[in-house]
């Protein structure tokens, strides 16, 4: 449902653009024309009152469409937060911080470039920033293997976490993965291990450590980032066990089951938020958060002041102690 929406929602989005700008042409060539309906194509109105009736027309048609993603179903959600045009790592870093300088490698193997992490400064706070680094193009997924992280990615990530907590640096997470990359050399690597070893040890840091799961946080991969004493999620993203359709397969040994599975899983913001898993849900535009990334970074960025706030005011132990806490009361 919501693909179709979204699908009609862009088409009415360019023809308004192109209203606007006075460059409104011959439209019918376009593939996604026939979605406006017979009356909203073809020239552009030749007056300016016939091209104000119009724009007012498409414009009530588009804000009606985006009514319709008020209320959506797990499914319409886990295909959002899967959506190409999220937000990725490199915005909320250029956008909510400043002075980012990123640091490389595990000190032992290699780096990989599927977590990006470093340090930087927000509202003037040194923090150290780490997340899931997805693309935008196909290209780039490959470079970042669909933000998919191998044990080196792991290792980077609890180095770059155990400095923080030397220099007293607060630690903000950005989670957006399907999983951790589950191939032969990363098990050879020692990919369980890894994960292990940074739920152990984020689990005992004396600093404040909050996670944003922006779009897909999906099995192990996603808390090998996510032992954190709030955790804020945005309001199309995901937290789950494992991917809808590898529920379904182990399940019911078939795939094409997922929207069932995305209701049994309860993996959508406001299931969490209603099970005392998650701190806090942060509101996306309409339609989703590909439509308006500076007012979803508006809302973020007031959100993390108050949470960092709020958790700078506990001392190490009392940090400690909480995420510990946090954790053991999750599922009773």
């Amino acid at each position: 449902m919501i693909k179709d929406l979204l699908k009609e929602i862009e088409a009415l989005d360019a023809r308004i653009d192109a209203l606007r700008t006075g460059a409104a042409g011959e439209t019918a060539a376009d593939p996604d024309a026939e979605l406006l309906g017979s009356d909203s194509v073809g020239p552009a109105p030749d007056g300016p009152l016939a091209r104000t009736a119009e724009l007012a027309e498409l414009e009530v048609r588009r804000s009606e469409l985006l009514d319709q993603c008020a209320e959506l179903t797990a499914a319409d959600r886990v295909f959002l937060a899967r959506h190409q045009g999220r937000p990725r790592i490199d915005e909320y870093i250029q956008v909510l911080f400043t002075d980012f300088f990123e640091q490389r490698g595990d000190r032992q193997c290699k780096d990989d470039p599927s977590i990006l992490g470093g340090i930087a400064r927000y509202k003037g706070m040194p923090v150290t920033v780490i997340g899931h680094r997805k693309g935008s193009t196909l290209e780039e997924n490959m470079r970042y293997n669909f933000g998919m992280p191998e044990p080196e990615g792991y290792r980077k990530a609890l180095r770059l976490m155990k400095q923080a907590e030397k220099f007293g640096r607060p630690i903000i997470t950005f989670i957006d993965t399907p999983g951790a990359y589950p191939g032969k050399e990363a098990e050879e690597h020692g990919q369980g291990e890894a994960i292990a070893r940074n739920l152990c040890e984020m689990s005992s840091l004396t600093v404040p450590v909050i996670s944003v799961v922006t779009g897909e946080g999906s099995s192990g991969g996603a808390l090998g980032l996510g032992v954190a004493n709030h955790i804020l999620m945005l309001e199309n993203a995901v937290y789950s066990v494992l991917s809808p359709e590898g529920f379904a397969s182990i399940l019911w040994k078939d795939s094409s089951r997922s929207g069932e599975a995305c209701e049994i899983m309860k993996l959508t913001a406001r299931d969490l938020h209603e099970g005392g898993i998650v701190e806090e849900v942060i509101p996306e535009p309409l339609g989703g958060a590909q439509r308006d990334h500076k007012k979803l970074f508006a809302v973020l960025d007031t959100a993390l002041e108050r949470h960092l706030a709020e958790l700078c005011k506990l001392g190490g132990r009392q940090l400690a102690e909480q995420r510990y806490k946090k954790y053991r009361q999750i599922g009773l």
